[in-house]
């Protein structure tokens, strides 16, 4: 089913690239020197960002196509309730993320406003560890919450 398939593809984009920035490359860029890091980061960040917006839009359409197909939110097992919340929450966060510290890092990097810009990268590195953590959580619900709940 093809609401299944950019549904997992946008999912596997979203928390795939959180896991790798957190995981992989937040330790990496840890020894560069505060210029070449954080603007790094800056970088990074607007070419993920854009990828995420649009995994969040199809998690959403998709999300909602599905729910539809198998006969609206009463007849859908609490698992995907969960899952939408989860997703509402993540959302809420990365909007907040994308409009307030992304915004603030790169106007920094620009400036050369290192310790402003590292203020906001470790709000940022804050709030993605979190919805990291939401992102796993949600594909465990996603995948097996029907066989637990």
């Amino acid at each position: 089913m093809l609401a299944i398939t950019f549904h997992l593809l946008a999912a596997v984009i979203w928390v795939g690239g959180m896991f790798f920035a957190y995981m992989a490359l937040r330790p990496a860029a840890g020894v560069l020197e505060p210029p070449m890091r954080l603007t790094l980061w800056s970088r990074t960040f607007k070419r993920f960002f854009p990828w995420v917006w649009l995994s969040a839009i199809t998690l959403f359409a998709t999300g909602f196509w599905l729910i539809k197909l198998y006969g609206g939110m009463g007849a859908v097992g609490p698992h995907v309730h969960i899952m939408l919340l989860i997703a509402i929450i993540m959302m809420l966060m990365f909007m907040h993320v994308f409009f307030a510290p992304h915004k603030r890092l790169g106007r920094a990097v620009e400036n050369q406003d290192w310790a402003a810009a590292a203020k906001d990268l470790n709000q940022i590195r804050l709030l993605i560890s979190i919805n990291l953590m939401l992102g796993l959580l949600v594909t465990v619900v996603g995948s097996a919450g029907q066989y637990y709940l």
